[in-house]
C-alpha cells in the first residue's frame, strides 16, 4: 500500500499532465477542439472508427453481415484518438461524446448517425433482420446480454484494465477492486456458455459480438499485458471453448483487421474500401509498417 494518502481538492479541476498515457485522448468537456471534415466513400455506410474493443464490435458485425450474404458494404475510416482525431468537428457532428465508433448510414433519403456501438450493432441488425431475433423471449435475452456488456465493460477497461496495465503508477486497492469485478464477470459468461453454444443461446448474435472482443479476447490472453495470468483466464473452461470459436470465424478475424494501427504490420488494415483491401492494402504490402 502507499504511504502517502490523497486528499482530494475542495474543488476538482483538470490537471492534463496527470492523465498519464491518456492524457491527449480525454478531457473534461465535450465539443470540437478543431475544425476537420470527415471523408466519405461510395459506400451507404461510412464507418468512422479504431480497432479496440468497441470499434471490433461493428467491423465485425459488417463482415459477418457481407459473409451472409448482405448487402452491407462499408467503408471504413480510422479515427487516430491519440492525434485528437475524435475531436474534430466533422467527427463530434456524428458522436457529441467523442468516442469511437461513429457510423454515418446514407442508404436512406436522409442519412442518419448512429453512435455508441451497441445502438450500431441494433441498427443494422434491425436494418438486415439478422443477428437479433425480431420477437419473443429469444430476442429480449439477446438485448440482456447486449446490455450487460455495454454496461459491464467499463469495470474490465477502464476500471481493471486501466490500473493494472496504464496507470501511471500500480496501486494495490484498485486493482484488487476491480481484478475482483472482471474475475465475476468473467464467472458470469463461463456459467452461462456451460448451458449454451453461445453467449444468449444456440445462435450466434449480436451478443456474441459485442461481448467476444472485451472478454473473449481477454480470455484468449490479448489485452492488457500479462492480465491472462493474473485473472487465471484458463479457468474458465466454458468461456475459453466460445472465446475460441469465435476467434475462427473467417469474419471475426477480418473484422479485427480493420481500422487497426498496432501490432503486425500484416494484421493491419488502416482504411477499409472494398473486400479486396484484406488481400491488397494491409500495412505490410503498402510498407508502413505500424
Amino acid at each position: 500500500m502507499a504511504d502517502d494518502t490523497y486528499t482530494p481538492p475542495e474543488v476538482w479541476t483538470w490537471d492534463a499532465e496527470s492523465g498519464g498515457q491518456f492524457a491527449s485522448t480525454n478531457r473534461p468537456i465535450a465539443g470540437p477542439t478543431h475544425d476537420k471534415e470527415l471523408p466519405t466513400g461510395k459506400h451507404p455506410f461510412q464507418l468512422y472508427s479504431l480497432a479496440t474493443p468497441n470499434g471490433v464490435k461493428v467491423t465485425v458485425m459488417f463482415e459477418e453481415l457481407l459473409a451472409a450474404g448482405h448487402d452491407a458494404e462499408y467503408d471504413a475510416w480510422l479515427i487516430d484518438i491519440g492525434e485528437g482525431d475524435q475531436f474534430g468537428s466533422g467527427f463530434v457532428d456524428i458522436n457529441p461524446n467523442s468516442k469511437i465508433p461513429a457510423l454515418l448510414d446514407r442508404s436512406r433519403e436522409t442519412p442518419v448517425r448512429v453512435f455508441e456501438s451497441g445502438s450500431i450493432l441494433m441498427h443494422l441488425a434491425e436494418k438486415y433482420g439478422a443477428f437479433l431475433p425480431a420477437s419473443g423471449p429469444s430476442r429480449t435475452e439477446t438485448l440482456n446480454w447486449l446490455f450487460w456488456q455495454m454496461g459491464s465493460a467499463p469495470y474490465l477497461g477502464g476500471g481493471f484494465g486501466h490500473f493494472y496495465q496504464y496507470a501511471p503508477e500500480k496501486y494495490e486497492y484498485p486493482i484488487n477492486r476491480f481484478a475482483m469485478e472482471a474475475k465475476r464477470q468473467l464467472d458470469v459468461l463461463d456459467r452461462a456458455l456451460a448451458e449454451r453454444d453461445f453467449i444468449a443461446g444456440e445462435s450466434y448474435s449480436i451478443a456474441d459480438m459485442a461481448i467476444w472482443p472485451w472478454y473473449g479476447q481477454l480470455a484468449l490472453g490479448r489485452t492488457y499485458g500479462d492480465a491472462g495470468t493474473f485473472l487465471d483466464v484458463e479457468s474458465y473452461e466454458h468461456l475459453q471453448r466460445w472465446a475460441k470459436a469465435i476467434d475462427a470465424r473467417p469474419a471475426v478475424q477480418r473484422g479485427r483487421m480493420v481500422n487497426r494501427s498496432v501490432g503486425e504490420p500484416e494484421t493491419q488494415l488502416h482504411e477499409r474500401h472494398d473486400a479486396a483491401d484484406f488481400d491488397t492494402q494491409t500495412q505490410d504490402k503498402i510498407g508502413e509498417g505500424s
